[in-house]
């Protein structure tokens, strides 16, 4: 009976231990479960001046021999030193170096990316100094949904509206919705074949009416309200609806116009909006740009003058939205081009 009443009381000692451990397990998860809700995503920073020295380091390992490099090595201690030196006999006359934030914008058709850009923003304006810093957006994008790219062009107006100088630099692509984001910036930067422009509209959608009325099937769409509805995939177009549409297309150019020689009054917009595209160097002469150059070239040469801070805002990815991640976005974009279609939304394009 004892030995019974001891192995009753261990096996109570352990289901208490276990429901503990399982109690605390669940605090833990559910702690750590608000905590992701409440963080999103994280920053990330590229410290681009130690990036560029590393490069230079390992070159220098590469090409140079033994001696060459216990020179190398000499000169850079008794430079350092002497900094140093310079520093300890007069500490006030330290100077806290300009800052040059760079960031990175890939658009999409849905300019997806601006859930990152709205959160750069945020944390480089909190810090940057209008006297001093700049910050460099390099920006691709072929455009897409109006309203997606307005709000994406409307962050990077928060940099010019702060007084912080900002540069737009363009290696392959701003065109539409990528051109009204760049028109935004005090200065743009383009590569010799990067592609500008196309300061246009466009809307399509397929229409299978007919087909259907060949096989005898009715399309009953209802609407409140005149032009709820102008064209539709399905059921019969008319002139009326259709007059409608395209001028809600000339009106949505009109704003695009509007804001581009509001945001860069140099261009003759007249000249300029009527869908065409131009490379860097016509670009240039067009007064679309202010500068020809590569990213990496501008960013550089302001390598000795500038502490270069790259930032980056890193989302928040599951193991299923990693898995998933390509035919989602691939998924995604095709239902928003017909759907938007569909619903008379339009394109910059």
């Amino acid at each position: 009976m004892e030995y019974l009443a001891d192995f009753i009381l261990f096996l109570a000692k352990t289901i208490t231990i276990i429901g503990g451990v399982a109690i605390l397990a669940a605090l833990v998860a559910a702690l750590g479960q608000k905590t992701k809700k409440m963080r999103k995503g994280h920053l990330e920073i590229t410290r681009l001046n130690e990036h560029y020295e590393h490069l230079q380091a390992d070159l220098k390992e590469a090409l140079l021999d033994k001696d060459q490099l216990k020179k190398v090595a000499k000169e850079e201690k008794e430079k350092a030193k002497e900094e140093k030196k310079a520093k300890k006999k007069n500490p006030d006359a330290e100077v806290i170096r300009p800052r040059v934030f760079v960031l990175d914008f890939h658009g999409d058709i849905k300019a997806s990316a601006v859930k990152s850009l709205r959160e750069e923003i945020t944390a480089v304006l909190s810090l940057a100094d209008k006297e001093t810093d700049e910050v460099v957006v390099r920006l691709e994008s072929g455009g897409g949904l109006v309203h997606s790219y307005g709000l994406a062009a409307s962050q990077l107006k928060r940099i010019r509206d702060k007084g912080v100088r900002l540069t737009v630099t363009v290696d392959k692509v701003a065109a539409s919705g990528g051109y009204m984001m760049a028109c935004v910036a005090n200065h743009i930067v383009a590569a010799p074949f990067a592609v500008l422009g196309s300061i246009g509209v466009m809307a399509q959608l397929p229409n299978v009416h007919r087909l259907l009325k060949k096989h005898d099937v009715d399309i009953e769409l209802h609407t409140a309200g005149e032009y709820k509805r102008t064209l539709t995939m399905l059921g019969e177009n008319t002139e009326k609806g259709r007059k409608k549409f395209i001028q809600d297309m000339e009106d949505t150019h009109e704003l695009f116009k509007h804001f581009v020689k509001t945001e860069r009054e140099v261009v003759d917009i007249d000249q300029v909006a009527t869908g065409e595209i131009w490379y860097g160097q016509k670009a240039l002469a067009l007064q679309l740009i202010d500068e020809i150059s590569t990213s990496d070239e501008y960013i550089y040469q302001k390598v000795d003058q500038f502490d270069l801070v790259q930032v980056e805002y890193v989302m928040k990815k599951s193991v299923t939205d990693k898995l998933g991640l390509a035919a989602e976005s691939a998924l995604d974009n095709t239902l928003v081009k017909w759907w938007g279609r569909f619903n008379n939304s339009h394109f910059f394009s």
